[in-house]
C-alpha cells in the first residue's frame, strides 16, 4: 500500500530534518540540543516525535529510559506522497492541468531530471 502523507507542520518539518540531517537513532535530548536556536521546550520537542511516531513517520526504539527516533522514511519519500496526495484530489483534466503549472516554471535542468526519472519508470515497468 503506498504511503499516504499530507504535508507537515513547520516544528515537524525541523525535527524531521534533525532527523535525517543527523540520525537515525537520536534521543529527544539530542533532538532538543540540535533545535536550540528555536528557543523550544524539552517537553514541546517530546511531544512532536511522540506525534511523529504515531503518524508512523518516525520509528523509536526504547534504550533504557529514553527512545531513539529515526524517520520512518526518506524525504524523498514523503516528497513524493506528498505530492501524490495533492494529485490524488483532483480529476484527470485538472490534474493534468496541475502538473502543466508545476513544470511551467521548472529550470532546463529539472526537465532533464523529470526526463532521465520517467526514462528510469519506464525501464522498470517493462
Amino acid at each position: 500500500m503506498p504511503l499516504r502523507f499530507s504535508g507537515l507542520g513547520d516544528l515537524e518539518r525541523a525535527v524531521m530534518d534533525t532527523l535525517w540531517a543527523h540520525g537515525p537513532g537520536l534521543t529527544v535530548r539530542e533532538v532538543h540540543e540540535r533545535l536550540s536556536d528555536r528557543d523550544l521546550a524539552y517537553t514541546t520537542v517530546m511531544t512532536v516525535l511522540d506525534r511523529l511516531a504515531k503518524k508512523d513517520l518516525t520509528t523509536r526504539e526504547r534504550e533504557g529510559r529514553a527512545w531513539r527516533y529515526s524517520p520512518a522514511h526518506s524525504r524523498e519519500e514523503l516528497t513524493a506522497a506528498s505530492m501524490r496526495s495533492g494529485l490524488q484530489s483532483l480529476d484527470s483534466t485538472d490534474r493534468r492541468q496541475a502538473m502543466l503549472h508545476f513544470l511551467g516554471d521548472a529550470e532546463p535542468g529539472e526537465i532533464a531530471d523529470l526526463k532521465a526519472a520517467l526514462a528510469e519508470v519506464e525501464r522498470r515497468h517493462d
